[in-house]
């Protein structure tokens, strides 16, 4: 199973891709997550301290490395669009709660739109996740809509956008599932999180195509407590892991 999860920042997506992770990592699953997003808190979120989360350095500040593997160097301004990075994603990943963190970053380009080696190695590596057949891939998205424009998650099995009950993040839905249909993902499921009660529910119900909706996760004051103090909301808030595990079982259904 290869997920890219998505959405509006602050909707406790990050909380969801690292609960989805443990409870993959908890049946015996190899698993991969990947954080695909600039604030990156998904080390976090799996059970890393901070001081842990600061040491790891970000794929996308490997300049040598990208240099190594694309073959660039000062005078050569030609280099490998396609360099062989399938041993990375093993090698500069983090084992953490039996899951394999590998923590990507972003290249900042300052607006020139350069394909600098850095990025060709982190679009190179992205892609080769697809190919680890026998791994669950879980992609913690960078907030927003920019990735779909660069077809980042373009070949995960589905995306899940994590939205809270409100017109906005239902805008967010409805703009992402179309970007995820002209990159070839029809497959766009959603889950409702913060959600404090019924009314809160049947709003997401009603403008939620039932075929696209895998279930809700409740306001919780223990995911609050677990973020303000660093910690995994997986260890913090039975109630929460509850209620991702029956989620969970509804994707594995629809396999």
């Amino acid at each position: 199973m290869k997920v890219a999860i998505t959405g509006k920042g602050g909707v406790g997506k990050t909380t969801f891709a690292a609960t989805l992770a443990r409870l993959y990592a908890q049946e015996g699953r190899p698993v991969l997550a990947a954080d695909v997003d600039p604030d990156a808190n998904l080390g976090l979120a799996l059970g890393l301290t901070e001081e842990e989360v600061n040491a790891i350095v970000p794929v996308s500040k490997m300049k040598e490395l990208a240099k190594e593997r694309t073959a660039a160097n000062e005078s050569n301004t030609f280099y490998k669009l396609n360099p062989y990075v399938s041993d990375l994603p093993d090698a500069l990943s983090k084992d953490i709660n039996g899951v394999k963190l590998l923590v990507m970053g972003t290249v900042d380009t300052g607006g020139s739109g350069c394909v600098c080696p850095e990025h060709v190695m982190l679009k190179a590596i992205l892609s080769s996740l697809v190919f680890r057949k026998d791994d669950v891939v879980i992609m913690d998205m960078e907030a927003g809509l920019e990735h779909l424009g660069r077809g980042t998650a373009s070949m995960m099995d589905q995306f899940i956008v994590v939205i809270e009950p409100g017109a906005r993040s239902i805008q967010t839905y409805q703009r992402i599932k179309q970007l995820a249909a002209d990159i070839g993902i029809t497959k766009v499921r959603v889950v409702g999180n913060k959600v404090r009660d019924g009314n809160d529910e049947e709003f997401l119900r009603s403008r939620i195509p039932p075929e696209d909706l895998l279930g809700f996760i409740h306001y919780n004051a223990d995911v609050i407590e677990a973020d303000r103090n660093g910690k995994s909301p997986f260890d913090y808030s039975p109630e929460a892991v509850a209620e991702i595990r029956a989620i969970k079982a509804k994707m594995d259904a629809e396999k």
